[in-house]
């Protein structure tokens, strides 16, 4: 038996839900965050300053992203010992956080399928080019490109239009379930504004929403951007793909505070989520400590992490990402972003 099938064996003695961590951690999450809420709209509505309302939606906007992610682990069947209950919490969680549920799933099912694949590259991924395409690219698309990488569109502007805009129309694509999945999201979404503009207002709505969905919005992209986005990070062409390096060095191990931590669902052990995805999130940091072989993964930080901001593209001769000032004798005449 090789390395790799004995830590495939070591693995699934974590996999599956834990009902009684998996409801008080469900609880805990939607009481406090529905309780921030309300204090936004009270705040809002008492007329005081803004700037509390904004200091909430911190604490909220993590808690959003903590729904999120118990959305995922029910999509990865991971969170719960029933499925059925599953497929009820992951919907819920999916309205809440303005995500049409089986699209969603489908291109994550795909991400997971085929991250650090050169040749599959396109759905439930962050846009990278190597750097070759990008020399042959025309100035239009290289344009698009740098706008699309660039920090203040990838964590500003990006995250709002993803779940705001993106999410609200189906692909062409989509299969009858998953065009039902983005129309009822659709109209759960539009029910919801429009109840709360008939109480409170839309503008109250809207003053408490938006703060909240930028938070959550930023946070998770980041989170999903420097899983897979960092100087050494692992691809290959499909005839060289493994799994396992795509997971151990395609993917991985942020290591967060113990606050964000909480607020993140353990994501940061992303290197064990794709190992297996039906680790439960309060089950990674367990499996972390108790099995030496996804501890030899060299960690990233808080800090070390931003340098993956300025790193655009993979180069297939040094087999890692680089900036684009250093793409070669045919880089664009494009001042670098």
């Amino acid at each position: 038996m090789n390395h790799s099938t004995e830590l495939v064996k070591k693995l699934k003695e974590y996999e599956g839900g834990d009902n009684r961590k998996a409801v008080f951690q469900l609880i805990t999450t939607l009481s406090l965050y529905l309780a921030f809420i309300a204090g936004m709209f009270v705040m809002v509505l008492s007329g005081l300053p803004y700037w509390m309302v904004l200091i909430a939606a911190l604490p909220a906007g993590g808690l959003h992203m903590k729904i999120f992610i118990t959305m995922h682990d029910c999509g990865h069947n991971s969170y719960l010992t029933s499925t059925r209950w599953m497929r009820i919490v992951g919907r819920i969680c999916a309205v809440i956080t303005f995500t049409p549920y089986y699209d969603w799933l489908r291109a994550h099912a795909i991400h997971h399928a085929t991250v650090s694949d050169l040749d599959k590259r396109g759905t439930g991924d962050v846009w990278t080019m190597t750097v070759e395409e990008y020399q042959a690219s025309s100035r239009g698309k290289k344009i698009l490109y740098r706008i699309y990488r660039n920090p203040f569109f990838l964590l500003g502007l990006g995250p709002l239009l993803l779940f705001l805009v993106v999410f609200r129309f189906p692909r062409n694509s989509l299969k009858k379930r998953c065009l039902k999945s983005v129309l009822c999201t659709d109209l759960a979404v539009a029910v919801i504004i429009a109840a709360f503009s008939l109480t409170v207002g839309f503008g109250t709505y809207l003053r408490v929403i938006l703060p909240t969905l930028f938070v959550a919005g930023v946070s998770g992209v980041w989170l999903f951007f420097i899983q897979h986005q960092y100087k050494d990070v692992y691809w290959a062409h499909s005839s060289n793909w493994n799994s396992i390096r795509a997971a151990l060095e395609g993917s991985s191990f942020y290591r967060l505070p113990g606050v964000l931590r909480w607020f993140s669902g353990n994501i940061g052990y992303h290197h064990i989520h794709h190992l297996n995805p039906r680790i439960p999130n309060y089950a990674l940091k367990r499996c972390y400590n108790e099995v030496p072989e996804v501890q030899r993964v060299k960690p990233i930080t808080l800090k070390t992490s931003l340098k993956s901001l300025f790193l655009h593209l993979w180069d297939e001769k040094s087999r890692t990402l680089v900036k684009f000032r250093n793409a070669g004798p045919r880089r664009s005449k494009l001042s670098p972003i």
